[in-house]
């Protein structure tokens, strides 16, 4: 399929209608995911490679019963979409036609090179959860759920965890730079639909170490691992079925009974298998207290369920109202706004605590001593923040227990390379089981706190300026020196001159060849680490325009209207995401015999 895009081969019909002679390479290559049978051919192909690591890693244990089993529903999973490839759903179907041009690819999937890291990233994290779903119903066919095979997955959930992370962080990078709303998480249907299984995942993850610890949750860590695949699946189904209306969604297409039934097949056999071992699963102690660390685990997991259950509520409501009705209704932001951000204060503060109380026990001598230093610490940040002119609570508090966490994730990594330099051990310290998990804190508290900081204080302004006018936004010196049109083989494009603090943007609006022309805008952004200033060529003045920019009669021919958008640290949302990254694949590599200190 590569060969056939590089090389514009139009006798497949997949080709001629997601690419053409003039596409770019970079844009040729990633037409293999460009749309509906493309994306299938690379799920398959990073399925197939997820199924080869997993054999070749276990190599040695091939006659472990369940190794086996697990191989076994690996297959099973990979010969699914194999069927998708070969039936309905075939990328290599040949144009009856003869071709000399393609349509090109869709105009959002050409104007940005991270459509070449964003899917194969969230394909490869959905993928790495069919491999705890695999060996969760290994054990469960084998009886054997109380060996170590549980735990032994939470390295394979961390890995596409990760890689699932770095994926959504990266789409909503991507739908910042290209969509031109100045926004990065609309809550769209699609959007949730990888929001899901990552919320069940990050449960997993966690709730696994107490499995460690207390042997506790074995139905609730099997339960998590059948949850996160199925909703994989079930994300499939709403981003190639066509029941969603959404501009990640790809186009309708006849695979919504087959992924709908896949979906309920995997439900009702991992939840039959549960209930089947159910007696073997009990765990013979409990949580000791509430305010322990399992007890708070426990916490951690309630929110995290409960808000998956929330955006999936949210996310199908629409469609079982428009069957039982006839009619549609949107579910919008409000809606999950209104438990995002309470749900995202209480992790703030679970992530302060957690990590610093004991295990079975809550000694609150003991766990002041351990976050006296952090919480002072918060506590001069917020009074700062108070002296510098910040009056709104929500952010005084988001700021209080952000530092907070970051002190406990801080406290801890200190903790552990004090260890290693004890034992002579530094690479060690790196791989202890520990320290990937509170770099991926410090991730998520910075991440946190640029999307906070960014989302309280955005300013939004339209201004209208004529060639030499300037204005000021937020502060922000903005002034408009001209336009001028560009021509080049892909597209044709009307780009602004625009001064932002002497840093000159070309926000514009393209016509892309191809699919009828399709026009769309192109926003430009200045940012450092302490603003973004986004600016978008929203109006053209004048009577008329071959350009494809809207035309606003009213004005003078030769004046423009801006959209512009100022946003604090917004930098700092994607700062830490990669931070996260680097956390995930720590944690993957982590060294099981290191102990953890705390």
């Amino acid at each position: 399929m590569e060969v056939a895009l590089v090389t514009h081969n139009f006798s497949l019909a997949y080709v001629a209608q997601n690419n053409a002679t003039f596409t770019p390479l970079l844009y040729s290559i990633t037409g293999m995911w460009s749309a509906l049978e493309g994306s299938l051919l690379l799920w398959s192909l990073l399925l197939s490679a997820v199924t080869l690591s997993v054999i070749y890693y276990y190599r040695k244990e091939a006659t472990d019963a369940v190794v086996g089993w697990a191989t076994v529903v690996l297959f099973g999973v990979g010969a699914f979409f194999m069927y998708l490839l070969v039936a309905p759903a075939s990328p290599f179907v040949h144009n009856p036609a003869h071709v000399l041009q393609g349509a090109g690819p869709n105009a959002l999937l050409q104007n940005n090179p991270l459509v070449a890291v964003h899917p194969p990233l969230l394909y490869a994290g959905f993928v790495g959860f069919t491999v705890p779903f695999a060996f969760a119903l290994a054990m469960l066919i084998t009886g054997r759920v109380q060996d170590r095979w549980q735990l032994e997955q939470r390295r394979w959930t961390v890995l596409a965890w990760g890689a699932l992370s770095l994926g959504i962080i990266l789409g909503a990078w991507w739908s910042y730079q290209v969509l031109g709303w100045g926004g990065f998480w609309g809550w769209d249907p699609v959007e949730n639909a990888a929001l899901l299984p990552w919320l069940t995942a990050t449960a997993y993850i966690h709730s696994v170490i107490v499995q460690d610890r207390r042997g506790l949750f074995r139905v609730w860590n099997l339960s998590l691992a059948v949850a996160t695949f199925s909703l994989t699946v079930l994300g499939t189904f709403f981003t190639r079925s066509g029941v969603l209306e959404s501009v990640h969604a790809f186009s309708s297409s006849t695979l919504g009974p087959l992924l709908i039934g896949f979906f309920f097949v995997s439900v009702f056999v991992g939840i039959g298998l549960i209930a089947w071992r159910g007696d073997r699963l009990r765990s013979v102690v409990g949580v000791d207290h509430p305010l322990s660390r399992e007890g708070l685990f426990v916490a951690n997991n309630v929110l995290f369920v409960g808000f998956a259950i929330v955006v999936l509520l949210g996310t199908v409501f629409p469609l079982l109202y428009q069957a039982v009705n006839g009619a549609q209704v949107s579910v919008g932001t409000p809606y999950f706004a209104s438990v995002a951000a309470p749900l995202s204060v209480a992790l703030l503060g679970l992530m302060a605590v957690a990590p610093l109380v004991g295990w079975r026990t809550a000694d609150a001598r003991v766990l002041w001593s351990r976050l006296r230093v952090s919480a002072w610490s918060a506590l001069v940040l917020v009074l700062a923040l108070v002296a510098f002119g910040v009056r709104r609570p929500t952010v005084l508090l988001a700021y209080f227990l952000a530092a907070g966490a970051a002190g406990a994730a801080l406290r801890t990594i200190r903790a552990v390379l004090v260890a290693a330099h004890r034992r002579g051990r530094w690479r060690g310290a790196l791989r202890a089981p520990s320290t990937g998990g509170m770099v991926v804190h410090l991730g998520i508290v910075i991440l946190a706190l640029g999307i906070v900081t960014s989302t309280s204080y955005t300013t939004r302004a339209e201004v209208t300026l004529a060639s030499g006018q300037s204005t000021v936004v937020s502060g922000q010196y903005v002034s408009f020196a001209g336009f001028h049109q560009v021509k080049l083989a892909l597209d044709t494009s009307l780009q602004l001159d625009v001064n932002v603090d002497s840093h000159q943007l070309r926000p514009a609006v393209t016509v892309f060849n191809g699919r009828g022309g399709t026009t769309v805008g192109t926003p430009a952004i200045d940012s450092n680490l302490w603003r973004d200033v986004y600016v978008t060529f929203d109006a053209l003045g004048g009577t008329s325009s071959r350009s494809g920019a809207q035309v606003e009669k009213n004005l003078p021919a030769g004046s423009v209207v801006l959209g512009v958008t100022v946003e604090p640290l917004l930098a700092w949302l994607w700062i830490g995401g990669l931070i996260v990254g680097l956390g995930s694949a720590l944690s993957f590599f982590r060294r099981r015999h290191v102990e953890e200190a705390v």
